[in-house]
C-alpha cells in the first residue's frame, strides 16, 4: 500500500466515525476538503444506513459534485437515487453537469427518469430529455450543454464581466464561443485571448473564425480522433444547420477512448472483459460461454480435417507429434497481426491504397518471419530426429502457416471495417482457431508430397 492510498484509508476512517457520531461539522470539514473523486470513492464504501446519514449532513449540489465523477454504469446507481428523498435527487441531477446526470438517468427505468425530471424546473428537465434523446456512443450522447456562449457583437469588457456567471455553471471556461444574430456558431476565442482584448474590442473581430466541429451524430469514435488530432480541451457540437448544441470536454473523451480500448481488448480476447467482482460465478461463465461454444465447433472442423488425414498419420504417426508446434506458432503470427490491424483502424481511416499497402506489408511480414522460423524449426527438428526431410516439412509447413495467418489477421478486421462491422471482433480466438485449420490443412498436404521419405520413421 503506497503513502497516497494508506492516507486516503485513514481519512475514510475518520469519517465513518464522524457519520456514526453524526458529528456534521468535523464530517463535512473533512469530506470536502477532499478531492471529488476521493469522496465517491469514500461513498461507494459505504452501507445502506451510512449512506442514509451522508445524505442528511450534505446538500444536493454537494454531492452532485461527487456524483459528477462516479462511474455512470455502475449496476448500483439505481439503487442510490432510489435511497434518497425524491426532491433531494431530483435537485441532486440539476446541480450537476448536464451531460453527467443525462448520463445516470440513461440507466435507471423510464418511470422513474420521469419522477425525477418531474421534480425539476420544466427547461432543466426538457435540456435532460433533449440529452437522452441522443444515442449514447454519438457526439451528442457525449456532450453538455453547460458552456459559454457570447454573440459576436459583444465587447471584451461585456464578455469578462458576464464571465463570471457563467463560470459556476459551465463544464469548462477555457473556450468562448461566438454566435451571430442567426445563432450559428461563427467563431471561437480562448480565455487568454480574450483577457489580453482591450476592453471595447468586439469578440467578432479577433475571434478565430476557423472553427473546428463535430456533427450531434458523428460516432464517438471519430470524435476521439479530433482530439487526437488537434490536441483540444473541448470541441461544439453543432447539429445540421450549424446550430451549436453543445460541446464535448476532454474528460468525456477519455473515457471514450477507455470504452474504445475495452471493447477492441474484448474483442482480442473473445470475452468481455468488463466483469466486476460482484459477478456471480455463473454470470461470468454466462459471458464467457457463447465464444467458447462458437469456437469449440469452429475447432471440430480442424479436428474433422485431421481425421481426414488418418491414413497419412498411420504411416507416418512421426507427423502428429508436431502440429501443435505448427499450430500454435501460427495462431501467435495471426494474433499479433490482428492487433496491430485492430490498433491501425482505431486510430486512422484506411482508404484503398493503404489497404493494400497494408495487406501487401503484412504478407512480406509473414513470409520473412515464416522464413526466419521454418529455417529455425528445420535445424532444430533435423538435428533432433536426425532426418532432414522430416524437417524440412516442418520448415515449409510453418513458414507458409505463418504466411498465411499474418495475412488473415490483417485483411479479415479491414475488410469487416469495410462492410462496416467492428473489427475487434475478429478475435485473437477466432483468428486463432482459423489458424488451425489453415495450418494442418498446409502441414498435411506438404507432409503427403513428402510421405516416402520419413515413413520409415
Amino acid at each position: 500500500m503506497d503513502e497516497n492510498e494508506k492516507r486516503l484509508q485513514e481519512k475514510f476512517a475518520q469519517l465513518k466515525k464522524y457519520l456514526d457520531k453524526g458529528d456534521k461539522k468535523r464530517f463535512r470539514k473533512t469530506y470536502l476538503d477532499m478531492h471529488f473523486y476521493d469522496q465517491s470513492t469514500f461513498y461507494l464504501t459505504l452501507d445502506k444506513p451510512e449512506r442514509l446519514s451522508l445524505y442528511s449532513l450534505l446538500e444536493p449540489d454537494e454531492l452532485g459534485d461527487m456524483f459528477d465523477t462516479i462511474e455512470d454504469d455502475l449496476p448500483e446507481i439505481p439503487e442510490y437515487l432510489k435511497e434518497m428523498d425524491l426532491e433531494f435527487a431530483a435537485e441532486m441531477l440539476n446541480d450537476m453537469y448536464d451531460d453527467n446526470a443525462a448520463d445516470v438517468l440513461e440507466h435507471l427505468e423510464k418511470s422513474d427518469v420521469d419522477r425525477f425530471l418531474g421534480q425539476m424546473p420544466r427547461a432543466d428537465a426538457n435540456n435532460l430529455r433533449g440529452l437522452l434523446h441522443y444515442d449514447t456512443e454519438t457526439a451528442g450522447g457525449i456532450m453538455t450543454t453547460d458552456y459559454v456562449q457570447f454573440h459576436e457583437q459583444e465587447t471584451a469588457a461585456n464578455a469578462i464581466k458576464d464571465l463570471r456567471s457563467f463560470a459556476e455553471t459551465a463544464e469548462t471556461i477555457y473556450y468562448l464561443y461566438v454566435l451571430d444574430n442567426h445563432d450559428d456558431l461563427v467563431g471561437v476565442m480562448s480565455l487568454r485571448d480574450l483577457i489580453l482584448l482591450d476592453p471595447g474590442d468586439k469578440l467578432g473581430e479577433k475571434m478565430n473564425s476557423d472553427v473546428i466541429t463535430v456533427n450531434v451524430d458523428a460516432e464517438q469514435a471519430e470524435v476521439a480522433q479530433i482530439f487526437r488530432d488537434y490536441e483540444f480541451l473541448a470541441v461544439p457540437v453543432v447539429d445540421h444547420a450549424n446550430q451549436m448544441v453543445g460541446i464535448i470536454t476532454v474528460d468525456d473523451v477519455i473515457e471514450v477512448i477507455d470504452d474504445e480500448s475495452l471493447q477492441d481488448y474484448s474483442g482480442l480476447a473473445g470475452v468481455s472483459v468488463d466483469e466486476t467482482t460482484q459477478d456471480s460465478p455463473l454470470r461470468a461463465a454466462s459471458k464467457r460461454l457463447p465464444w467458447l461454444i462458437t469456437l469449440l465447433l469452429l475447432s471440430m472442423i480442424t479436428a474433422t480435417l485431421i481425421n481426414h488425414y488418418e491414413n497419412l498419420l498411420a504411416e507416418a504417426s512421426i507427423l502428429a507429434v508436431f502440429i501443435s508446434t505448427i499450430t500454435g506458432t501460427a495462431g501467435n503470427a495471426g494474433t499479433q497481426s490482428l492487433a496491430v490491424a485492430v490498433r491501425r483502424l482505431a486510430v486512422e481511416e484506411i482508404d484503398r491504397h493503404e489497404f493494400f499497402k497494408l495487406i501487401v506489408k503484412e504478407l512480406l511480414t509473414g513470409f520473412i518471419t515464416g522464413v526466419v522460423t521454418g529455417i529455425s524449426v528445420t535445424v532444430l527438428v533435423g538435428v533432433w530426429k536426425h532426418n532432414f526431410i522430416l524437417g524440412m516439412v516442418i520448415g515449409l509447413a510453418m513458414c507458409a502457416a505463418i504466411t498465411v495467418a499474418n495475412l488473415a489477421g490483417s485483411l479479415i478486421p479491414m475488410l469487416m471495417s469495410s462492410f462496416g462491422f467492428d473489427p475487434a471482433v475478429a478475435s485473437g480466438p477466432f483468428i486463432s482457431t482459423l489458424s488451425d485449420l489453415t495450418s494442418v490443412l498446409i502441414y498435411f498436404s506438404i507432409a503427403g508430397m513428402f510421405l516416402q521419405s520419413f515413413t520409415s520413421m
